[in-house]
């Protein structure tokens, strides 16, 4: 399998190390290289793109402007963004399975992001990877809560809607997505995602769990300083007294 892949940097040698770096891996080709939004999304319209990696920090439009034609589109394109640290927006491509390098490039991360771009493409993923995109996209405005994190397994993303989740269980690193019928893992710890839950609609009852507020059916005392959420699924939750006075004030809201 031979991956097209479009280096949209303004800066040459951002683009030069790209293209060096690339090289090194047989099956990627280097379709195109450009240095601003308009020329790139001209070639992507003229010619069949795989991967598009795109630096954010650009003068004129930036990489952003790119990603949200791209999310647009029913079969886009993956996108790697390449950007400069910043703790906010790498959050936001953990949350979404987006994938990122951060400048200087480093072989090993690269390989990483190759490897799972190239499982994503075989499993002709680019249709779920452009729900991810837009999801984004749509949650790029600081004071939006998520609507949606996107799972990422070997080669899959799977959206996952957070009005279809019940409670959130956590899992040293990981998260445990209880849905309806099944329950989904995400690499993503609890205290991060939290950020992103809308406080009138998710609530923390424990250091270990988040409930969805249109879950809670009864609590009940289940020790000394120990209580009992019982969910409208059936599942139980412990809740801790630090959160039961906010929790009961959830509750006599509805």
């Amino acid at each position: 399998m031979t991956v097209r892949a479009l280096i949209v940097d303004d800066e040459e040698p951002g683009r030069i190390n790209l293209r060096y770096a690339l090289a090194d891996h047989p099956r990627w080709q280097v379709a195109g290289e450009c240095a601003s939004v308009a020329s790139a999304q001209a070639l992507i319209n003229a010619r069949d793109v795989d991967v598009v990696f795109l630096d954010i920090q650009m003068p004129g439009d930036s990489g952003l402007v790119l990603a949200r034609a791209l999310a647009a589109m029913a079969n886009p394109p993956l996108v790697i963004f390449v950007t400069a640290h910043n703790a906010f927006a790498l959050e936001a491509f953990e949350v979404h399975a987006l994938d990122y390098l951060l400048k200087p490039v480093h072989d090993a991360r690269l390989a990483a992001a190759l490897a799972r771009a190239e499982a994503m493409l075989a499993l002709r993923q680019r249709p779920a990877y452009g729900a991810a995109l837009r999801a984004w996209v749509d949650a790029g405005a600081p004071e939006q809560y998520w609507r949606q994190v996107s799972v990422r397994s070997v080669g899959r993303i799977e959206c996952i809607e957070l009005a279809d989740v019940d409670w959130i269980e956590t899992c040293g690193n990981y998260v445990n997505l209880h849905l309806a019928t099944r329950s989904v893992m995400h690499r993503l710890p609890l205290s991060r995602l939290l950020r992103h839950l809308d406080p009138a609609r998710f609530l923390r009852v424990h250091r270990s769990a988040v409930v969805r507020l249109g879950q809670a059916a009864n609590l009940e005392v289940a020790g000394e300083g120990a209580w009992r959420l019982t969910l409208r699924c059936g599942a139980h939750v412990a809740v801790s007294e630090r959160y039961v006075d906010a929790l009961r004030v959830a509750m006599g809201a509805r």
